[in-house]
């Protein structure tokens, strides 16, 4: 079974939607021609003119372009494979891809409803998604969220990893597939105006699609962007003493302000020769400006004036934090095929990337008024990488697919932090210095087969290995980690009958979520709630207050998993599936605070870090339903239904019960959608509800987290007032909730009950659709 068989078989059905015409024009066969009564015979046309000759002759171009649906590569693929096309990103007009996605089976994203944010499937987040732009992996610092939905030509959702794709994917892997050079002409144009709270947010987005010469074509889109916010946030946290019954509250509310400014610049030049070799240059280049400012008032209930109290009084009552941060990063990916012979294909990649980045913040804490602190961050960051990889195909006469391939990349940080408490550098981190240098190699090797056994059967077999090694050098705590992982991987997949539009799917893996880099160096940030005198160690701080610092004895997670998937493929388009999953994961990674002592206190303080804390167990099923309405109700309007619903369940064996869950996971997820194009107007709308129920997790055997629920209402409303020219409006995060997390400490002196969060709000965008 070929992963190439489903643009093959759209390129049939294009050619057979013109049969007709051609039947027109053919013979009648014998048998008919013989039997027909004869007809009565047609007065002769007049000889043609020689102009009139001339002009027949010179017979419009038509071309015709077809692409393979989502259903039908999603159906040819061996591994369980979603495909989003530009029809499904286009439909709300989303301004973040993460808005995209979360409508998907199974995903859902962090942070306020509305606000997109860090992308998790199956409800697992911290890194067990593996996202990939173009089949490769994104330097550290870089977002979805920077990526504009215009530059996507489709999103690939694969359940379970590959070897070729890589198996950093305990959760699973969306490939995000950029633009694509065709040989055609496009040239749209497209204006877009949000508004959020009174904050008006323009996009411009220009996408221009041609070709040069016999074989050259090229894609080029750019978007520009002005984004501005206003967030209003209440934060309460109450300490109880258990020893003397004494309780302190205290209470922080306040309102951010932030503006972004960003350029996105995506192209894609690509050569292909009559031999079948193909030569491709994508450009991709973002720059980003962002400014902020955050002002709060905060107050307590009671307070103590013992520096070693846990109810201590703060030293201020109103703080206010104005930011500037502006980045740029340019990356140049190369792609060559060479046909070596009809069965056998080689594909070599590289890229080199960088990206520059400067911020800084200033901070004021006051007390009625009085400037009681004053604190300056400035870091500059510099990642450079670079990647490589080969891959050879070769497709067997016994309808084995056989694929290798090599790859390599590497990444480097260079990052000076400067930190000023009252104009004076801190004491306190002097031992670890302004400068860091760390870098990454990761080397891979890997193999698969793809085969079909008849018309109903189709396997395949991977086998990947990954070698990573991290180091990094900063003043007193250097970091040298190196891990390799081996991970067989097998799918299968088969088909109720030759015809039949049902399969069933089946998958056996082994994958591994790697530690980042930021999680590996073991440099402080000190908690600024309680900060360091000017000329003196730090003193005690309290639980939820924690300092943060990395762990350079981090291992890999590892994770075997079981898919077991049925699928229908409806006769009028959609599908009906379910998908169950199990993953059983070693040497777990969770961010736990403990006491310790540390260099830069006179006293034992907090500490979170990331550690191996044990095994876990997650599992859940997924079901999908795509359909028309009419497919099922006789008489029903053709209204295209979406709809998901996603259960998980999780266990973590070091914690106690009952809530001892994975971190982030929900206990599920829901989705419905629907559109219909009026038949009298050329009016579409749609609609779209998803939901998130609140769930709790035990974060550690001192702390339990809770989490609101979700719930994000759209809608859209496209209008077409020609093939050229469209108008888009729509709604997103109708009927807005408030959004807030909380958490319960318990230690043997204390009960720490915190509660943060604040409303969301509705966004309201038009967008202008224009060909020119």
């Amino acid at each position: 079974m070929q992963l190439l068989r489903a643009p093959a078989a759209a390129a049939l059905v294009a050619c057979a939607s013109l049969s007709p015409a051609f039947a027109q024009t053919s013979p009648p066969a014998p048998e008919a021609a013989a039997s027909a009564p004869p007809r009565p015979a047609r007065p002769q046309r007049p000889a043609a003119k020689p102009d009139d000759a001339k002009a027949a002759e010179q017979l419009k171009r038509v071309e015709v372009y077809g692409r393979a649906s989502d259903e039908s590569m999603r159906r040819a693929s061996t591994a369980s494979k979603i495909i989003i096309t530009r029809e499904e990103i286009d439909r709300y007009g989303d301004s973040t891809l993460g808005e995209v996605i979360k409508r998907l089976p199974g995903v859902t994203t962090g942070g306020r409803p509305g606000r997109g944010g860090e992308i998790r499937m199956r409800g697992m987040g911290g890194g067990y998604t593996q996202i990939l732009v173009n089949g490769e992996r994104m330097p550290p610092g870089f977002s979805l969220d920077q990526l504009p939905p215009d530059q996507v030509e489709r999103i690939e959702v694969l359940r379970a990893p590959t070897a070729e794709y890589g198996a950093r994917a305990i959760a699973g892997t969306i490939n995000i597939v950029l633009r694509e050079a065709l040989q055609k002409h496009d040239n749209d144009l497209r204006l877009q105006l949000s508004e959020e709270r009174g904050k008006l947010r323009p996009n411009l987005g220009w996408t221009r699609n041609d070709k040069f010469g016999q074989t050259g074509a090229y894609n080029i889109t750019l978007n520009a962007t002005r984004n501005e916010r206003i967030d209003d946030f209440n934060n309460t946290s109450t300490t109880h003493l258990l020893a003397t019954g004494e309780d302190n509250t205290t209470v922080n509310h306040g309102r951010s302000n932030s503006a972004n400014e960003s350029l996105n610049l995506n192209a894609r030049v690509q050569w292909r020769e009559p031999g079948g070799d193909s030569f491709a240059l994508q450009p991709f280049i973002v720059i980003n400006r962002s400014s902020g400012n955050n002002a709060f008032d905060q107050t307590q209930s009671a307070c103590s004036g013992d520096p070693a109290s846990q109810i201590r009084c703060l030293n201020y009552d109103h703080a206010d934090t104005e930011s500037r941060n502006h980045s740029a990063m340019g990356r140049l990916h190369g792609q060559w095929q060479h046909r070596i012979s009809d069965s056998t294909r080689l594909e070599l990649r590289g890229a080199l990337g960088r990206m520059d980045g400067h911020g800084h913040s200033h901070r004021e804490e006051r007390q009625d008024g009085v400037l009681f602190r004053s604190q300056d961050d400035t870091t500059d960051n510099r990642h450079d990488s670079w990647s490589m990889a080969a891959k050879l195909s070769h497709q067997m006469g016994n309808e084995h697919s056989l694929v290798g391939g090599l790859e390599a990349e590497g990444q480097d940080l260079d990052q000076t932090r400067v930190t000023l408490q009252n104009g004076h550098p801190l004491p306190a981190l002097q031992d670890f210095g302004d400068n860091l240098s760390a870098s990454t190699q990761r080397y891979a090797y890997y193999a698969q087969d793809e085969w079909s056994v008849g018309k109903q059967w189709g396997f395949y077999a991977g086998l990947r290995g990954e070698t990573i090694a991290t180091a990094s050098s900063s003043a007193g705590n250097p970091v040298n980690n190196r891990s390799s992982v081996w991970t067989p991987l097998l799918h299968a997949v088969w088909k109720l009958g030759e015809n039949s539009r049902d399969q069933v799917r089946a998958s056996l893996t082994r994958s591994y979520r790697s530690p980042n880099l930021q999680d590996m160096i073991a440099r402080p940030s000190i908690n600024s709630q309680y900060a360091c005198p000017d000329n003196a160690p730090c003193g005690a701080n309290v639980i939820n207050y924690a300092d943060r610092m990395g762990n350079p004895d981090l291992k890999p997670e590892v994770a075997r998993g079981l898919e077991l998937a049925y699928e229908n493929y409806l006769s009028l388009g959609g599908i009906l599936s379910v998908n169950a999953f199990y993953r059983r994961i070693q040497d777990l990674i969770r961010v736990e605070p403990e006491l310790e002592t540390v260099s830069w206190a006179s006293v034992p303080r907090w500490v979170a870090r990331p550690r191996n804390i044990g095994d876990a167990t997650t599992y859940g099923v997924e079901l999908e339903a795509k359909f028309r309405l009419d497919q099922f109700l006789p008489g029903a309007l053709p209204v295209n239904i979406r709809s998901n619903l996603s259960l998980f369940r999780s266990h973590v064996n070091q914690i106690p019960g009952p809530h001892n869950t994975l971190d982030q996971q929900p206990r599920g997820t829901a989705n419905l959608g629907f559109d219909y194009r009026l038949r009298s107007l050329p009016l579409t709308l749609g609609g779209n509800l998803n939901y998130t129920p609140a769930y709790e997790i035990q974060q550690t055997e001192l702390q339990l987290t809770d989490l609101d629920k979700k719930r994000v209402a759209d809608a859209f409303a496209l209008w077409t007032f020609s093939p050229t020219l469209a108008l888009r409006v729509s709604a997103a995060n109708l009927a807005p909730l408030d959004y807030f997390t909380g958490s319960v400490i318990t230690t043997n002196t204390a009960v720490i009950t915190s509660r943060s969060g604040g409303p969301s709000y509705t966004q309201w965008q038009m967008r202008l659709e224009m060909k020119l």
